[in-house]
């Protein structure tokens, strides 16, 4: 038996975050991250919808890049104190990541966090809240995902904690929190939806639910990245919906070694995610592509490119992204990206290692063994072309 699970309700739409004064409830945790969304106003908003609604809010802000568990266990000791109805996260990936993990820890104290790292290990919520999330960027989707990715500095590893149960009970899709992006965070969110719905596609847990909306995120993030890229409003709204989309899809198709790599090599290296995702895409694909040959010549055919046969319509889907990447001015390698070659070549048997034990790893197309994964490795770092 299989699954596929969504938040009851997802609003979308310019302004629709005012479908927060319509809330039912007497308090709210508001979890924010470094401060965009006080500067553009859209603190102020929310606090003036919550009000309307009689609701009393009190503020966690300042979460960092990559949360940390203590940062989470902090906050879900501030939530015990509040005893919150509602959890609502504000911003970009990271805010409404910590603010899952807070979520569980409240509802469950007793817990630890190697109690929950591992996927489907976090017992039943809403005992005590529900959670709303309103993200303010395009690529992680996290408003309707049962993920949340929380990081261990002491260790330097990124946990997906991966559980339905942290799925939020309400999404609002708000194009216009959006258009507040940089352009490198615009670059970056984009790939990151793509990779998601990509991944999603080829997974071995997608499904006839998941399909549909996977190549629908493929199409539109084709046809409107680089216009978001470069500053057009309409093709910003459109990307807030087409990662949306991929979210959709990869939460219950999930994922696999793109993001299993993005994982363990962003906590060591500390680089961004999606900019991660980016770099390892092309590579993954052609290693999977002995395997899902038939399911990326399917979405390069969805996409229009060119091809004769299947490997030529794979080669086109890795060109499109290549081309994609260096348009907006991402690195095509790691060493391209400016990783020390002492310090990748000293942890790559770490990283790989790490790798292969990532909660993404288990749906990959294509099975991957530690010998195999620092191959990978060396080729995305050296910019090589994976022929194994």
């Amino acid at each position: 038996m299989m699954r596929f699970t969504l938040p009851r309700d997802i609003y979308y739409g310019k302004g629709s975050m005012e479908q927060l004064k319509n809330l039912k409830g007497h308090k709210a945790m508001l979890v924010l991250g470094g401060g965009s969304m006080r500067k553009f106003g859209f603190v102020d908003k929310a606090l003036g919808y919550l009000g309307e609604a009689g609701i009393e809010v009190k503020i966690i802000e300042g979460i960092e890049p990559d949360p940390s568990v203590e940062t989470v266990l902090k906050g879900a000791e501030q939530m015990v104190e509040f005893n919150p109805d509602w959890i609502i996260a504000m911003g970009g990936g990271s805010p409404i990541d910590a603010a899952k993990a807070m979520w569980v820890f409240y509802e469950h104290p007793e817990l630890t966090f190697d109690d929950i790292k591992n996927p489907f290990t976090i017992p039943e919520l809403r005992s005590k809240a529900k959670f709303l999330a309103i993200p303010s960027t395009s690529g992680t989707a996290i408003e309707v995902t049962a993920f949340s990715v929380i990081t261990d500095y002491k260790t330097e590893i990124k946990y997906p904690l991966a559980d339905f149960n942290i799925t939020p009970d309400i999404a609002i899709v708000d194009p216009e929190l959006a258009e507040t992006m940089p352009q490198k965070l615009t670059a970056h969110t984009g790939v990151d939806a793509l990779t998601h719905a990509i991944e999603a596609y080829v997974s071995t847990m997608h499904s006839p639910f998941t399909d549909p909306s996977a190549l629908k995120a493929i199409q539109m993030v084709k046809e409107y990245l680089i216009k978001s890229y470069n500053g057009d409003v309409e093709a910003r709204e459109q990307m807030h919906y087409g990662q949306c989309l991929a979210g959709m899809a990869f939460s219950n198709a999930l994922l696999g070694i793109c993001h299993s790599m993005a994982h363990k090599t962003g906590a060591v290296f500390h680089i961004p995610h999606g900019c991660a995702n980016a770099i390892y895409l092309p590579h993954v694909i052609r290693f999977n592509m002995k395997i899902s040959l038939d399911r990326y010549a399917q979405i390069s055919k969805q996409l229009g490119l060119s091809g004769n046969n299947d490997e030529e319509l794979v080669e086109s889907l890795i060109s499109m992204i290549k081309d994609l990447n260096k348009e907006m001015g991402i690195a095509a390698s790691l060493k391209e990206y400016g990783i020390d070659e002492n310090e990748f070549n000293s942890k790559l048997d770490l990283i790989s290692e790490r790798t292969i034990l990532d909660a993404c790893t288990g749906c990959n197309p294509r099975e991957v063994n530690k010998d195999q994964m620092k191959k990978i490795f060396q080729c995305v770092y050296y910019g090589n072309k994976i022929d194994f």
